[in-house]
């Protein structure tokens, strides 16, 4: 087991979800981005660092197929138990590096994994792993601390977005359809100031 993994599964196994800085009730934010784009029961969506949100409950009333990954096998094991749901496919990866297999999707949501990865590695491996699994004409959603954020959570560094930056590495292949800056009051009454960002893919893909 790699170190970021224990890292993960430890929080995951001696907290509950309201005692996780990450732990929101209110979905808004994210649902309102996604309700301008169509999602159906024919959609594949990608749920990056799904942990044991419960934005997985909200997202399965899409009636699309979730592809539900984390890095932490302790927190899909939880997630999976709760849901007890076969139509979903769970996936153990840590997006800061490449994709051993081969699929496609229609969404890809991510509320705060991003900005986890630190070196121009990782990142790179991460959007690459975006653009070769998004399909023309889908969508991303990134939610991330944003440059007025924190600089540490869940005891680690992170990395402060912009949306000029998400389109930078992006690329000229996604286009930005809507971003807004929302501070999230976590369990504890601390603010954390992210920047959300819905793209389109109107070239290239899968």
């Amino acid at each position: 087991m790699n170190t970021k993994q224990a890292h993960w599964d430890d929080i995951f196994s001696v907290k509950q979800d309201n005692e996780l800085g990450w732990y929101e009730e209110d979905f808004s934010q994210t649902l309102s981005l996604l309700s301008k784009i169509t999602i159906s029961a024919s959609s594949t969506l990608f749920l990056a660092g799904a942990g044991t949100s419960k934005l997985v409950d909200e997202l399965i009333k899409t009636e699309a197929n979730l592809v539900i990954n984390d890095i932490s096998t302790r927190a899909l094991e939880k997630l999976s138990l709760r849901l007890d749901n076969a139509k979903h496919q769970y996936l153990h990866h840590d997006l800061g590096q490449s994709f051993d297999k081969n699929f496609s999707v229609d969404i890809w949501v991510d509320r705060a994994v991003l900005h986890f990865l630190l070196t121009e590695e990782q990142i790179t491996h991460y959007f690459n792993n975006l653009k070769e699994t998004v399909k023309c004409g889908g969508h991303v959603l990134l939610a991330e601390f944003s440059e007025s954020g924190a600089t540490h959570c869940a005891g680690l560094a992170v990395h402060q977005y912009s949306a000029e930056e998400m389109q930078v590495r992006l690329g000229e292949n996604f286009e930005l359809i809507s971003s807004k800056k929302f501070t999230f009051i976590n369990p504890f009454k601390q603010e954390r100031p992210y920047i959300y960002a819905l793209f389109k893919r109107i070239k290239g893909g899968v």
